[in-house]
């Protein structure tokens, strides 16, 4: 197996690219800095990440990390330009670029990849070298890849600190396509009917819209280039949602019970099939929740009386009162820790009720 020891090359210096540089150069790696923005090189370089690439670096691993637009451009020049490097990509669609680089001089060299990790800020400014800890790195080798290409790859997603998963390139549209294209589609969707809703309407939100619609805040042009890049998984999967909306329609026009409970039924089978922490089975959890009054130093309190309980805190989701100085702080817990922390909170005085 290679061992990865630079330079490597970062072609794009946005969040992801730049995490990745400043986790490279964490790892003592000399990293090359390429950017169409001389601005994001200048701010990369200044958190660290690594120095402009210039005339005579030569390059061991190139990562290319461009809008999804670009990637197939960008990949063919970073072949082309360093032919020696393996060159790989960030990209969330994994068919279109290789369509593009097959049939190239030097495709053995190219192994696409796919971290799963993001954030909802951009730029440079937004990167750490953590952001990928723990997280997939969808690692998607074709017919033609050189396996010690592979393996620099999937050391590169060690590295890291992310966990590399080899599939093939149309495994990958689908499964993204599934996971988080089409979700992405339906939020945005959601979204829509209140973006001209009375303020009266508005004012009933809860935060289970507020859950459904969040990643339609996401950039328009940037997922417009990504499901576009991925037209056929996300119409095929597009197309069977119109099936069950249809489905659903009819059921709720006929009084149809047994289906739409058919149907809810499916929705919540699904939920339950979503892995849960570090990527095992998803055990069962309660939701508690706990009223805190909104100014400084409380929600530090919670937890720190939380924490004193022995309970581990699975996740945590906030939301506000509308009309009241309090915030409604939902802790999702082990079933079986739900009544240990609840007793815990309300000997202390918190407000707690499932």
């Amino acid at each position: 197996m290679p061992d990865l020891i630079g330079p490597v090359e970062v072609v794009g210096t946005g969040l992801l690219g730049t995490s990745i540089a400043l986790a490279c150069r964490q790892a003592g790696l000399d990293v090359l800095l390429s950017d169409t923005s001389a601005e994001h090189i200048r701010t990369a370089s200044g958190l660290g990440a690594g120095r402009p690439r210039q005339p005579g670096d030569v390059p061991q691993l190139v990562v290319v990390a461009v809008p999804p637009a670009m990637l197939g451009a960008v990949i063919s020049h970073a072949l082309a330009i360093s032919p020696d490097a393996v060159v790989t990509d960030v990209g969330s669609v994994k068919g279109a670029p290789l369509m593009e680089v097959a049939a190239l001089p030097g495709a053995e060299r190219y192994v696409g990849g796919h971290p799963m990790a993001g954030s909802e800020r951009s730029g440079p400014l937004a990167a750490t070298p953590k952001l990928f800890d723990g997280r997939p790195w969808a690692v998607t080798p074709h017919a033609g890849s050189r396996p010690d290409a592979v393996a620099l790859v999937e050391e590169l997603a060690r590295l890291c600190g992310a966990v590399p998963v080899r599939m093939e390139p149309a495994e990958h549209d689908l499964a993204v396509a599934r996971t988080s294209h089409v979700p992405h589609l339906l939020a945005v969707l959601v979204a829509g009917r209140l973006a001209d809703a009375p303020a009266e309407h508005l004012a009933l939100s809860g935060q289970g819209v507020r859950d459904v619609t969040r990643v339609a805040g996401g950039d328009p042009l940037l997922y417009s280039q990504i499901v576009t890049g991925n037209a056929g998984a996300v119409l095929d999967l597009l197309g069977e949602v119109r099936d069950q909306l249809d489905r659903l329609i009819g059921a709720l026009s006929a009084g149809d019970l047994g289906t739409l409970m058919g149907l809810l039924e499916r929705g919540q089978e699904g939920t339950r099939a979503i892995p849960g922490k570090h990527g095992g089975p998803a055990r069962p959890t309660a939701t508690l929740y706990v009223s805190v009054p909104d100014h400084p130093g409380e929600l530090a309190r919670l937890f720190a009386d939380a924490g004193a309980s022995g309970v581990n805190i699975e996740d945590v989701r906030i939301d506000h009162d509308p009309g009241r100085p309090v915030g409604l702080v939902e802790l999702v817990v082990a079933e079986d820790s739900a009544d240990v922390l609840r007793a815990a909170l309300e000997s202390l005085g918190w407000a707690v009720h499932r």
